[in-house]
């Protein structure tokens, strides 16, 4: 009513009261009358303000990547700002008289993209892309260092890259080299999987070999160890062998000179006392038989034999009852 109007300031806004061009009343977090048709109010917020930004740019190696991370600052020195920017508030006191509030923020904008552009063109794609961390230190330094934003009475809180993205088609090749670098690994840990498998298979074999060498090896030492006994069985058979011969050919020698001493007893005695010694130790039938022999050989001197069947009798059953 009658233009008297009370504003009441937050406490991260602030506020300067301005009458016949001269500030009378300045701070944050006021509250107040103030006659509009005479006053002028200027609200600045000097909280920390958030600004998302999005952009793109060219690498040394000329690709194109896509920039997006997010600002945030505050207004340092309000009553600096003022002078170089309106932020005068509408004589009906809703929103700004000027669109400068939302000019600062696209200059912050442009300017943290100049200062990335200046970053990036530096740096090929690979770096690029892996590199953010890097990127956001040497950023926020420049932007820090700025006089531009200096002169506005800003001061840089904090700047977040959330993401660096290549072209669709570079992303795509990207993919494929890192796909086919991981299925090169892949099969060279294959590779290394199967050698180590044929390495341990050889040692298995090779053991394997070992232990039927060393088996043979036993083998061989028994056969030779029988071999051995059999041959030293073999000698002492040889030499048993030997000395059985010797004693039965002395044996025979015995027996040879014996019978030959014999002979020659016999030789230098009478026939008739010879036969006689010989039929007394012989029974009936062989004196009989004997002396059947005699006959056939003086048959010739012999004119008539006569011989009783009784005699012959007696002769046959007595060889039937010797059997």
């Amino acid at each position: 009513m009658l233009g008297i109007r009370f504003i009441k300031i937050e406490p991260t806004n602030y506020v300067l009261k301005f009458k016949k061009g001269n500030v009378v009343k300045k701070g944050a977090g006021l509250s107040f009358f103030y006659y509009a048709p005479t006053a002028s109010l200027v609200i600045i917020p000097v909280g920390t303000i958030d600004i998302p930004f999005i952009f793109e740019e060219v690498t040394s190696d000329f690709q194109e990547v896509t920039i997006q991370g997010q600002l945030t600052y505050r207004v340092a020195d309000p009553e600096l700002l003022s002078s170089m920017m309106n932020f005068t508030m509408h004589a009906s006191g809703k929103g700004y008289a000027t669109d400068d509030p939302q000019k600062l923020q696209q200059r912050l904008i442009n300017l943290t993209q100049v200062n990335t552009r200046a970053i990036i063109k530096a740096m090929p794609l690979r770096e690029a892309l892996g590199q953010s961390d890097a990127l956001v230190d040497k950023l926020t330094g420049h932007l820090r260092a700025s006089s531009g934003i200096r002169s506005l009475g800003l001061e840089i809180i904090g700047l977040s890259i959330l993401a660096i993205r290549p072209t669709a088609e570079t992303a795509r090749a990207l993919e494929a080299e890192a796909r086919e670098k991981i299925l090169r690994e892949a099969d060279e840990a294959i590779y290394a999987r199967r050698n180590a498998a044929v390495e341990q298979e050889r040692a298995i074999k090779e053991n394997e070999l070992n232990t039927e060498i060393a088996v043979e090896n036993k083998k061989r030492q028994i056969r030779e160890t029988e071999m051995a006994a059999n041959i030293a069985l073999e000698d002492s058979n040889k030499k048993l062998v030997a000395l059985r011969a010797a004693n039965a050919k002395e044996e025979a020698d015995a027996r040879a000179y014996g019978i030959s001493s014999i002979m020659d007893a016999l030789a230098k005695s009478n026939p008739k006392l010879v036969e006689a010694i010989i039929s007394n130790n012989l029974d009936p039938a062989q004196l009989v038989a004997q002396g059947f022999k005699d006959l056939a050989t003086n048959a010739e001197k012999i004119g008539e034999l006569n011989m009783s069947p009784e005699l012959l009798t007696e002769l046959i059953d007595r060889n039937k009852r010797k059997k």
